[in-house]
């Protein structure tokens, strides 16, 4: 994860656009964690179903 600065915004000059760089990780850990969920129900259906037809 990123790391937070300590200091107020005022101490470093102007206010950096930081909000939208951490919205742009929360929405591309957000991406990979559906991705990787649809990919393991995706890997049980098709075992299920390999399992199912092998008998």
């Amino acid at each position: 994860m990123s790391v937070m600065r300590t200091h107020a915004p005022e101490v470093s000059g102007s206010r950096p656009p930081r909000v939208r760089e951490q919205a742009r990780e929360v929405l591309l850990l957000m991406a990979f964690s559906a991705a990787v969920s649809v990919g393991c129900a995706l890997l049980l259906v098709l075992t299920h179903l390999a399992s199912g037809s092998g008998r």
